[in-house]
């Protein structure tokens, strides 16, 4: 079974931490894995840097431009996760845009997620529609899980449609922004947690933009079964450096 589905059937809270390949120095990518794994973090969402990041706020934004001035591309980051099945047994997701991907080749970039030992891909970029059509089988044949967004202004029949075609879980985008750019969430993201939890849809749901601390991740999982915290954990590498690793999660939970 894939490691996403076993870690979505543990009796817990699921906290993933999304940072950007690269960033801060190109080679830090795997030792940040390493030590967000050792300080008890359940999932790692590895941002592959690209230069025109649509759903980005200004802080990812950055770090994925850093780290491309740092050097990283799709095939640096393939060459530095090579051996990270030797050390690190939770589940890796990449999440970046379809276009490198497209570059690279879809076929070629699933067949070395595989070999590495990557879980899933998040691509908010490559609409369901058309990886229901054209990717899904290539996905499937290197058992690779493709997470889907939605947000509050998904209609019920698209989210029913996502969950259809899933097999993992849904990244539930918490409002109709940029990462980074709330602190908190009112009654609005309060109802809408709620309402998709009463939808009874088969993949567990994580809410992902605004969570920055534990006061939010317990908002967030009030209703779903875990939260993606990117933004501030970026603005943490920045600010103190990777050797801040322990303190930043021990402060979420």
């Amino acid at each position: 079974m894939n490691r996403i589905n076993l870690k979505l059937e543990e009796p817990k809270k699921i906290l993933s931490i999304y940072f950007s390949a690269g960033y801060p120095n190109l080679n830090d990518t795997v030792q940040i894995i390493e030590d967000l794994e050792k300080n008890g973090v359940d999932m790692i969402e590895i941002g592959l840097p690209f230069s025109d990041p649509l759903a980005d706020g200004p802080t990812i934004q950055e770090s994925s431009t850093q780290a491309l001035y740092n050097g990283m591309t799709t095939q640096v980051l393939f060459d530095q996760l090579k051996d990270i099945r030797k050390t690190v047994s939770i589940p890796l997701v990449i999440m970046g845009y379809f276009n490198p991907m497209l570059q690279y080749g879809v076929e070629n970039f699933c067949q070395q997620c595989a070999e590495i030992g990557i879980d899933g891909l998040i691509i908010p970029d490559l609409p369901v529609d058309v990886y229901a059509d054209e990717y899904k089988a290539t996905f499937d044949k290197y058992g690779l899980k493709n997470i889907f967004l939605i947000t509050p202004q998904t209609s019920d029949e698209r989210i029913r449609f996502i969950d259809s075609v899933s097999d993992g879980f849904i990244y539930m985008v918490s409002s109709a922004s940029v990462t980074g750019s709330q602190s908190g969430f009112g009654s609005t993201q309060e109802e809408y947690f709620k309402r998709i939890a009463d939808m009874n849809l088969k993949n567990p749901q994580i809410v992902g933009f605004g969570i920055s601390n534990r006061e939010t991740f317990n908002q967030a999982t009030q209703f779903t079964k875990g939260a993606i915290i990117g933004s501030a954990f970026i603005k943490n590498l920045t600010e103190n450096g990777v050797v801040s690793i322990e303190k930043f999660v021990k402060a979420i939970r």
